[in-house]
């Protein structure tokens, strides 16, 4: 798939180069809007206008919506009025509302100038509500049935109205804009009694979701009942929109990417790796640094508050990177594992006694098999291979009952720390590698120096 993507590609920058136009416009009237997008990204910005004007205008108007805001604006502010208009009255409302959001103020009133006094309005409703919620990523676009229509209606209907809504498979039907029930094309093309009621063979027991319900949410629903689109109601149960499968997959990839990045110790960003330059990066990345540069002081003064032990035993020093990592990964795995669980639901604030149970259980079987493979690794490789007569058989229990503890609580302290965050209102994400691995860090030097105090110097 990669090389043949990169042969069109070629293909398509050849053909731009050739001024081929009657040649590329055949090609581009062949490729989905997604695929035309992707091309779209890796044009110098002077070319952008001239593909864009020669895609199909059914076709113009779906690959503009799979397009980033920075190359959309760059294609409005090279629009005529004209081809503005005509693409804004292509996008479905909720693309056009996320186009709103997405462009900088004067670019927004030149698309509502441009936009029917209709989709205006729309877009406007859309964007009242707040950010991340179900009426913020919604479309008004579906079919809506009334129950007493007869089947024969209801498919005259859809043939008259479905050819501007987002998706069609699904009917809503509704009674006073009150959602009373759905019914599937398929339901209505396969009942044999034309004269029927909608009401008789629509589904009453309707799963829906609130306006200010969070996305990430609405997503988790409808992939738990492999829905192509979830209806979105009022705080009066009156049917205001829908949200399509395709949007919640956006939703699932942004939000993963997010958790992603914030576990990495990054600020979530709205670019493209590609389309962020360094000092993009660099804001992204250095508050993180330096408030995790800051929190290691507490690692150094432990350190500090021990020099005297480990100038008695300088031994010990070697072994201090050793224990710091594998308690900074052992509480990472149990945190990803976490914070994973909880993204997709699977665990609630009240599972957590049961979740440090079996984090315990874990760590009691990590613990002895790392501090068994440590003991032998100690007193063959350091001592008996590397000849260092100072590691002594007590040096190496010290070492590997640090480890052993060290795993222990990195595990406890890695499956609380996201289920206590989630609980109080912050994303569990924050609480993933790089927090966690320097409270750790801390916790295994005070728990090293603390069993070297009592078996080593007593």
């Amino acid at each position: 798939m990669a090389v043949r993507d990169a042969v069109v590609e070629k293909t398509i920058m050849a053909l731009l180069d050739g001024r081929k136009y009657k040649t590329l416009k055949e090609m581009l009237a062949t490729m989905n809007p997604a695929d035309i997008a992707a091309v779209f990204e890796k044009l110098d910005r002077e070319r952008i206008p001239i593909l864009f004007r020669l895609l199909p205008k059914e076709t113009a108007a779906d690959a503009f919506a799979e397009l980033d805001p920075a190359t959309q604006e760059t294609l409005i502010v090279g629009f005529s009025d004209t081809e503005l208009r005509e693409v804004v009255s292509e996008l479905f409302v909720d693309d056009a509302a996320d186009l709103v959001e997405e462009m900088p103020a004067n670019v927004v009133k030149r698309i509502l100038a441009q936009a029917d006094p209709q989709k205006r309005r729309e877009i406007n409703e859309i964007l009242r509500y707040p950010e991340n919620s179900a009426g913020s990523i919604m479309t008004t676009e579906y079919i809506s049935l009334h129950p007493d229509e007869t089947v024969a209606q209801a498919i005259e209907r859809i043939r008259k109205t479905g050819v501007n809504k987002e998706t069609i498979y699904t009917c809503y039907v509704t009674e006073g804009r009150k959602l009373v029930g759905t019914v599937s094309v398929k339901d209505l093309l396969l009942t044999r009694d034309d004269d029927a009621p909608v009401s008789s063979i629509m589904d009453g027991n309707v799963i829906s979701v609130g306006t200010l319900t969070d996305q990430e949410e609405v997503a988790q629903t409808l992939s738990r009942y492999n829905f192509l689109a979830m209806p979105v109601v009022d705080t009066d149960g009156r049917m205001v929109g829908i949200v399509t499968f395709d949007d919640a997959m956006d939703v699932i990839e942004e939000e993963t990417t997010e958790d992603i990045e914030i576990m990495a110790g990054i600020t979530p960003s709205e670019k493209t790796y590609l389309r962020s330059n360094a000092l993009d990066l660099f804001k992204h990345r250095i508050p993180w640094l330096m408030l995790l540069m800051v929190s290691a002081t507490f690692t150094s003064m432990i350190i500090t508050g021990f020099e005297s032990a480990l100038a008695a035993q300088v031994v010990l020093t070697a072994f201090i990177p050793m224990l710091m990592d594998t308690g900074g990964n052992s509480g990472s795995q149990a945190s990803v594992t976490i914070i994973r669980a909880l993204s997709l639901g699977e665990l609630e604030f009240r599972d957590l006694p049961g979740v440090v149970w079996k984090e315990i259980q874990t760590a009691v079987l990590c613990g002895v098999a790392l501090a068994a493979l440590c003991f032998l690794k100690i007193m063959t490789i350091d001592r008996l291979l590397l000849g260092n007569s100072a590691i002594t058989p007590m040096t190496a229990f010290v070492v590997c009952t640090t480890m052993a503890v060290t795993v222990l609580i990195a595990k406890v302290v890695g499956c609380t720390l996201p289920m206590c965050a989630k609980k109080v209102g912050f994303d569990p994400a924050v609480m993933a590698s790089p927090f966690i691995t320097t409270i750790v860090d801390a916790l295994s030097l005070l728990v090293y120096f603390g069993i070297t105090s009592a078996l080593l110097f007593r």
